[in-house]
């Protein structure tokens, strides 16, 4: 941690001291700008090098199976996102969907994860109805047992392939949170998300700040972690869900 500059050290007085803005950025008291919640992502990294490296040689990819605790992790540094800016910030940015909210109207949020910004919604507007759909077996028990513990009977969840949505004017208002890029196929999934609205439905994609241009990404100050993440993670398993014909649904990813 020395040579990394969180503990600084004075040499002379062979003492070590830990300045107070340091810790302010590692701690769940910060919220979702802890960056000890991010970096747990390195050690999940770290298990499959052997495999991307073996691919990078001999073709193909890393299934998401490959990535214990991926869905837990990704739970943790979404839901720290989604507390801080879900209810106040981020659904306020559509004109007129406040009120809409308010009088009831029917939400889904595909690759919803763990379900909490679904559960969120549903807890802050309890005359609208809303589905969340994700194709993990852990991420939609999470969902659940979330709603269940706070006692939500307005949210419910099911397993879906997000490409295959089968959904034709079912509904006013969908989200996707950080999940369109982790897509086999966006085209197909943004073309099922566009037959499950109604007339006049809203539809709002929120994703990672970065730019698909290598060029304007080289001051990001999360840059090299992003790329990261990227190669390790999220490319290796696009072959594997393509041949598979499925995805992984996730709340939330960081890459470019």
């Amino acid at each position: 941690m020395t040579p990394g500059r969180i503990v600084e050290q004075d040499g002379a007085a062979a003492s070590y001291s830990l300045p107070a803005d340091h810790p302010a950025w590692l701690t769940r008291a910060v919220g979702m700008n802890n960056l000890a919640t991010g970096m747990q992502y390195i050690g999940l990294m770290a298990l499959v090098e052997d495999q991307i490296v073996d691919c990078f040689r001999r073709g193909g990819g890393v299934p998401y199976s490959a990535f214990p605790r991926f869905q837990a992790v990704m739970a943790e540094d979404s839901g720290a996102v989604h507390d801080a800016t879900l209810i106040d910030v981020t659904l306020p940015l559509v004109p007129g969907l406040i009120d809409r909210l308010k009088q009831g109207i029917d939400v889904a949020d595909v690759g919803c994860g763990s379900g909490h910004a679904a559960n969120l919604m549903a807890e802050a507007f309890p005359r609208s109805q809303f589905a969340g759909f994700d194709f993990s077996d852990d991420g939609i028990a999470a969902a659940r047992l979330e709603a269940e513990r706070k006692g939500l009977a307005n949210a419910r969840f099911g397993k879906r392939d997000a490409a295959h949505l089968g959904e034709t004017g079912r509904f006013d208002f969908i989200t996707t949170f950080d999940a369109v890029h982790d897509q086999a196929r966006p085209d197909l999934v943004l073309a099922g998300i566009a037959e499950a609205l109604r007339p006049g439905g809203v539809y709002l994609c929120v994703e990672t700040s970065a730019s698909s241009k290598l060029a304007e990404n080289l001051d990001h100050p999360l840059g090299p972690f992003l790329y990261t993440v990227s190669c390790m993670h999220c490319m290796t398993v696009f072959p594997c869900q393509r041949r598979n014909g499925t995805r992984h649904d996730v709340g939330r990813t960081d890459r470019t």
